[in-house]
This record gives C-alpha cells, structure tokens and sequence, in this order.
C-alpha cells in the first residue's frame, strides 16, 4: 500500500528546476514543470546518474553522467518505447508537496 509523504516546501523547488530528495529511504527527483510537481525515482536506471540534479528542459530531464533523457510527467525514456522510469503521484496542500511511495 502507498504511502504518503512531506517531501518538501513549494519554494524548495523553483520553477523549471529538478532537486533530489531521500524520502522513506529511497532517492526521489522533484520536478517543477509549468506549476505542477513532478517525481520520479532519482536514480537513473543507465549508470545510477542523479536525476534531481539533471538539467531540466521543459518537461525533459537529462542526467548528468551520461545523458540519459526522462519526460518527468511520464518517466518515459526519450529515445526508447522500452524504458519507462519509475514515476510517483505527487500532491501538494497548502504549500507543502507530497508524494506517494
């Protein structure tokens, strides 16, 4: 069952930004995309890159080490049909964002 998580303030990602965060022992990416928060498992599947610190572009993020590219609203690899990253709801009340793992 998931469960549901703080994972941070809404200033504590600013828009069009990614940043890394450990919630309930596992590395999560946070995404701001056009007023929504987006999250995603932060380890890329590649090469274990950080993806909360990858640069984002739109709703596109790509990792650091080696370029690997994720739509954040989907986890959909940008190159192949084959990869979908793992994605997490994500809500947001008041101005704290959660997410369910």
């Amino acid at each position: 069952m998931a469960e549901r998580h703080r994972v941070a303030h809404i200033r504590d990602v600013a828009p069009g930004a990614a940043r890394e965060f450990v919630v309930a022992g596992r590395i999560i990416a946070l995404y701001h995309v056009n007023g929504k928060f987006f999250a995603m498992d932060g380890v890329c599947p590649h090469a274990g890159g950080p993806l909360g610190e990858g640069t984002l572009n739109g709703n596109v993020v790509t990792c650091p080490w080696h370029g690997w590219q994720f739509d954040v609203t989907t986890g959909q690899h940008c190159l192949s049909s084959a990869i979908r990253h793992p994605t997490f709801p994500v809500s947001v009340e008041g101005e704290d964002v959660y997410v369910e793992l």
